[in-house]
């Protein structure tokens, strides 16, 4: 018995000890988010402040063409349009304006060109979050709440740079809505709901996870966004990208082409910043520098004396602007701005923008290998002034162009404003070295090993110096902005 009563007990902790390990191996780690077993009060908490925006332009139309001008039995000229075939006539009279419609005979007329999209109420006062290729050129707007009432809406500001927009309803006052939360602590991995009007399927959920943040989808100069795999289609657009807390971390944007659970939305934290600039003033006021940059790439690094490729390359720098005042150079590389590492150059527009007018910054150059620090006053960004130049990274390339030195006349006629002296492009060997190097025909070639060029002999002494696999360093003009470009010789 007693020997009985041991292996019993034995039995029992082994038992015990096996079941606190399973469910120490179930619970999720510290700070992860446990996986829910429904949405459904969190559907049923955030779904009234989510709204669908249906949208009205009225569009004019020219006269219909003669070829539609129908007339009687054997081409008579005097007969009634539309005699034989009444159901065609009334097609063309009703969408090209023809005789009887609606811009009379010979006239033109108007229509209704209608679209779908999605926002969120994030003030009781009515105040709402959606994006600005929703509204834009709308002459109407009308808000859809969940429980089916339409009320109009005006827009209070919108901002095309991040494709944002803030309306607000008229009339109404302490209406349901949703507080914005911070996009910076969400995780990938964290689960996420997408709420909106996918296809004018109102009222819409869908369930995911952040599937990357910081992603770069060349929608603007301020991309940032969050990618998701809740489903997000046409129609989504300005809806909210909820996390578990019923919180707003982002504002559902863009879908890839064809792909599948492949969306994007706006992080909160940089709506927040463009939605209180609207409420306030009705536009968005950005810092502005004063450069052209674009992106180290190994190439580059090694000509300009650089241990890696962290920082931004300034390809040029807009005379008298804040950078030219404060004495930074073209072919300078800012590795920090305001103390903060900059590793790819897309922080840097970013970081510029949100930065007060006419605030005091400190930045960390490197110029011939060597570190320098620069102060600079953030200036405005006009509309019309460009904050960066994106380039083409170049690839693996080898040499092969055709040049001619720039003349008034080809300048004129290859249509380059405001060229200089230099070398251009005319022609681009498909597959070789200007192609793979991202030179284009029209380019002008300003510079060659940060040598001026405007001959053809100069430049190739200094290209046939190059040993194989060396690169050579070149300065060109494209259009308006000037960038910086690597061509390597051939290793054989």
């Amino acid at each position: 018995m007693t020997q009985i009563s041991r292996d019993r007990r034995g039995n029992a902790l082994l038992a015990l000890v096996a079941g606190l390990a399973l469910l120490l191996a179930a619970a999720p780690p510290a700070g992860a988010q446990a996986r829910p077993d429904s949405f459904a009060d969190l559907v049923v908490q955030v779904s009234p402040a989510v709204v669908n925006i249906r949208t009205v332009k009225i569009v004019k139309r020219g006269p219909m063409p003669d070829f539609f001008q129908f007339h009687g039995r054997g081409g008579d000229q005097g007969g009634e349009p539309g005699e034989e075939m009444p159901d065609l006539h009334e097609f063309f009279r009703r969408f090209f304006g023809g005789p009887g419609g609606p811009g009379g005979p010979g006239k033109g007329g108007e229509f209704k060109q209608r679209s779908l999209g999605s926002g969120v109420f994030v003030d009781p006062q009515g105040y709402l979050l959606t994006n600005n290729h929703v509204i834009a050129e709308a002459d109407e707007i009308v808000v859809v709440m969940k429980d089916g009432q339409e009320v109009k809406a005006e827009i209070v500001g919108r901002d095309k740079k991040t494709d944002l927009a803030l309306l607000k309803v008229k009339g109404r006052s302490e209406l349901p809505f949703l507080p914005l939360g911070n996009s910076d602590e969400m995780r990938v991995g964290d689960w996420v709901l997408a709420v909106g009007n996918p296809f004018g399927l109102e009222n819409t959920v869908t369930a995911g996870i952040i599937s990357a943040k910081g992603r770069i989808i060349g929608a603007g100069p301020y991309d940032d966004f969050i990618q998701t795999d809740a489903s997000i289609n046409p129609g989504n657009s300005g809806g909210p990208l909820i996390n578990l807390k019923g919180e707003v971390v982002g504002v559902n944007t863009a879908i890839v082409a064809q792909g599948q659970g492949i969306g994007f939305a706006i992080p909160v934290n940089l709506a927040r910043e463009v939605m209180n600039q609207l409420r306030t003033t009705g536009r968005v006021t950005r810092g502005w520098l004063g450069v052209y940059i674009q992106p180290v790439t190994k190439e580059l690094a090694e000509k300009f004396k650089l241990e890696g490729t962290d920082g931004v390359l300034v390809a040029d720098v807009v005379k008298d602007g804040p950078a030219d005042k404060a004495g930074i150079q073209r072919g300078d590389v800012i590795v920090e701005f305001e103390g903060k590492p900059l590793k790819d150059w897309h922080s840097l527009p970013r970081l510029v923008a949100e930065t007060p007018v006419g605030r005091e910054v400190r930045l960390k150059v490197m110029r011939e290998g060597r570190s320098r620090p620069v102060t600079a006053i953030v200036g405005e960004l006009k509309d019309e002034q460009p904050e960066a130049a994106q380039a083409e990274e170049p690839a693996k390339v080898q040499l092969g162009l055709t040049l001619q030195r720039l003349t008034p006349e080809l300048a004129q006629q290859l249509g380059i404003p405001k060229a200089r002296k230099g070398l251009v492009v005319t022609g681009v060997q498909n597959g070789g070295p200007a192609d793979e190097a991202g030179l284009r025909r029209g380019d002008v070639i300003l510079e060659a090993a940060q040598k001026p060029v405007d001959s053809l002999d100069q430049f190739g002494r200094l290209a046939g110096k190059l040993k194989p696999g060396e690169g050579l360093l070149l300065l060109i003009q494209r259009q308006e902005a000037t960038l910086f470009l690597v061509v390597k010789a051939p290793k054989n």
